[in-house]
């Protein structure tokens, strides 16, 4: 089954890459490296590259954090708030497509909530997705909106993994609530969280779905990430050959800058083992 769905595409992806192909016909010029040449001085390629790096970012600093201080949050407040987990959980089984319209509406210039509001206030119009500036990270927040919850329901298992009897005997030597959190549950829940973060990193460099349908990655290349570029190549202007260029483009830099970061992981746990 992994030959099948996992090596197979890798391996046909990279020999696609090797050819001119508009993924209909049947003639395939074989042109060597030319696209990889294209590539490597290909300035939207890299201006994707630059919004998945930011993305990252931003999610990695975003959603890991907020995960930690709601599953701190319920945890400290037991049953009494499961309707909050209910509430906060329900994000995450939306569609991202569905998000992507829900908020398209909401954040657009004639008749989105933001607008609306603002108009009652006494502005103007808000154009979040229209501008280069904060179209990234407005579509970045919303991003965040969806995937907070996973992380919160990813530490709260993690909360559930830690022994009763060392929160009570904590508290008998004094320890506060938040002394708590500080030097016995975070130390603790540090190895789920380098999990996470690299959880969020591998998902930053691939998204697609969200993206596109909010802003098809506009205005201009503000929010085109390396996944909607791959996809307009190879779907809208019949570039196959290119598209799947870019595809392993994006798996070699996806795979090197995960491999990276787990590595450096590892010297950090084995420093402090």
């Amino acid at each position: 089954m992994m030959l099948v769905f996992i090596v197979y595409p890798i391996i046909s992806t990279f020999n696609t890459s090797l050819y001119e192909w508009n993924g209909i016909s049947s003639d395939k010029i074989f042109i060597g490296f030319s696209n990889w040449k294209d590539l490597f001085v290909d300035i939207n390629f890299w201006v994707a590259f630059r919004n998945n790096l930011i993305l990252m970012v931003c999610s990695i600093c975003i959603q890991i954090p907020l995960g930690v201080a709601l599953a701190t949050f319920l945890d400290a407040g037991g049953k009494k708030l499961n309707v909050f987990k209910v509430i906060w959980f329900l994000p995450l089984l939306m569609s991202s497509v569905a998000i992507g319209f829900l908020f398209s509406y909401a954040l657009a210039t004639t008749g989105g909530i933001i607008t609306t509001i603002s108009k009652a206030l006494g502005g103007g119009k808000i154009d979040l997705l229209g501008r280069a500036p904060q179209a990234l990270f407005a579509v970045i927040g919303v991003i965040a909106w969806q995937y907070t919850p996973f992380y919160m329901v990813y530490f709260m298992a993690g909360y559930s993994g830690i022994d009763s009897d060392i929160y009570e005997a904590a508290i008998i030597d004094g320890a506060t609530r938040g002394k708590y959190f500080k030097y016995v549950a975070l130390p603790l829940l540090m190895p789920i969280v380098r999990t996470a973060c690299i959880l969020s990193l591998i998902g930053s460099l691939k998204y697609f779905d969200l993206i596109y349908v909010m802003t098809g990655g506009g205005p201009g290349t503000a929010t085109e990430l390396m996944a909607t570029y791959m996809y307009k190549l190879s779907f809208t202007h019949f570039k196959m050959g290119y598209g799947s260029t870019v595809a392993a483009g994006m798996f070699i830099l996806v795979t090197g800058i995960a491999l990276i970061i787990q590595k450096l992981i590892n010297k950090k746990e084995d420093y402090n083992g």
